[in-house]
């Protein structure tokens, strides 16, 4: 091995931490420890709350959080909250939403809210003698035996919609599951269901080893694997679209509003049958989606999950997006499955956050849901209107422009000239460099 293995390294104050960091990997080199303290925030309390969100913290990572405005979505005009590093995200998103503005803006469905967990279990046993004990003795006790759990979400209006017991055997040898649907209000519910889902084990064991439907041999036979949600919820769902008649769709790229309209609804119809293309098409979704989940407090590694799961929930990867041009009208849509919260978690602990909730209109977990639908759909809206007019580097190298003059330490007094002298050219990194130099030699 290179370096040496570290016992304790958690049990290390921050300081601690950094010091071995910097001497074990990073040669003594003092300037890394300016720069994990350059983005330690001054005031100290502020500073302890972020680093007790995780383990192990020695700084904070910065990424852009910026706001793209006019959203009309169901009547209300909105700013949305984005934290994302990616350049034209926010821009994009920000022209589809005007674009909309005078057309009705989005519409929103909630479709459904159930999410969905499983107790995962073997059990050698026939499936006709098991669906009979949980029919007439198991479900009944799993509800019972969590109602202290559930209590409050109840209260709420939540709690366990139902229990089915699912049997996989077909698939793998004495698998069943218990699978459960919940509706957790307004939070993202992930405690509330692992903690339901940890007693339907511990009352599965108990009922089994009490019941006189099996024998010893049969009990003895059980293994509760685990009890787990599901970040997969097809049936906590939400549609967002924009429409208007066909001459409506009028851009300033010079194609007519049929031309565009023919195009846009190709280039969608490539995605629903192309994974190549699908696989890209639904990144630039989730580009929308993604940056006001974080912006908001919200899990987006599960969120990225559950989409591309549903996108390939027939058995090839697809569009997220659909477009139709039927009777001169012009749709697009998207069926958005997405768990996210309002409640609990960062939401009420993460000052960017709480700003990002307040700035919304303090929404519910369905009125959230609609925001990033939308926040979706509106960015794919942008990139497929660069794709089928423009072509997409026009706008994206323009918005990276800044990035290369910042890495080639231009001043501001340079970076001015930049975007004049890019105003009608297409940037390229190349074309950057030899005017850089070219400028910096007169």
């Amino acid at each position: 091995m290179n370096h040496k293995p570290i016992e304790g390294f958690s049990k290390l104050p921050k300081q601690g931490k950094i010091e071995w960091l910097v001497n074990e990997y990073l040669e003594g080199n003092q300037e890394y420890q300016n720069i994990l303290k350059q983005y330690w925030n001054d005031d100290a309390d502020l500073q302890k709350l972020h680093e007790e969100f995780s383990e192990n913290t020695i700084s904070n990572f910065y990424m852009p959080y910026g706001i793209a405005p006019n959203f009309l979505i169901d009547g209300k005009l909105l700013a949305l909250p984005m934290a994302v590093e990616e350049s034209s995200v926010v821009a994009a998103a920000s022209k589809a939403a005007k674009f909309w503005i005078d057309k009705g803006g989005f519409k929103t469905t909630i479709i459904n809210t159930e999410k969905l967990g499983h107790t995962h279990f073997i059990f050698n046993v026939e499936p006709h003698k098991l669906l009979h004990f949980f029919n007439f003795s198991l479900k009944k006790k799993l509800f019972e035996a969590t109602e202290d759990i559930t209590s409050n979400m109840r209260k709420r209006g939540g709690g366990i919609l139902n229990i089915n017991l699912i049997d996989k055997t077909a698939e793998m040898p004495n698998y069943y599951q218990l699978k459960a649907s919940f509706d957790t209000v307004d939070s993202m519910g992930a405690n509330f269901i692992n903690s339901c889902l940890e007693q339907f084990g511990k009352t599965l064991r108990q009922e089994v080893a009490t019941s006189e439907d099996f024998t010893q041999e049969e009990k003895n036979s059980l293994q509760i694997v685990m009890n787990i949600l599901s970040n997969f919820t097809p049936d906590c769902i939400v549609r967002a679209e924009v429409s208007c008649k066909m001459e409506d769709l009028k851009d300033d790229s010079g194609i007519s509003p049929e031309e565009f309209a023919y195009k846009f609804k190709q280039a969608v119809t490539i995605a629903e049958i192309e994974p190549y293309r699908a696989t890209t098409h639904n990144k630039g979704v989730m580009n929308g989606v993604d940056a006001v989940v974080i912006a908001t407090g919200n899990d987006f590694r599960a969120t990225e999950a559950c989409a591309h799961a549903y996108a390939a929930k027939d058995g090839q990867y697809r569009s997220l997006t659909h477009c139709t041009t039927d009777n001169g009208v012009f749709r697009f849509w998207i069926d958005l499955p997405i768990s996210v919260g309002v409640v609990g978690g960062l939401t009420n602990l993460h000052p960017l956050v709480k700003f990002s909730l307040a700035l919304l209109g303090k929404p519910s977990a369905q009125e959230l849901m609609s925001i990033l639908a939308v926040s979706g759909l509106a960015q794919n809206f942008g990139a497929l209107r660069s794709l089928v007019t423009t072509g997409i580097q026009k706008g994206h190298m323009k918005m990276h422009l800044l990035n290369i003059l910042n890495q080639l330490g231009a001043t501001e007094e340079e970076k001015q000239h930049f975007v004049t002298y890019f105003k009608d050219k297409t940037v390229s990194h190349h074309e950057v460099i030899n005017e850089f130099n070219r400028l910096r030699e007169n």
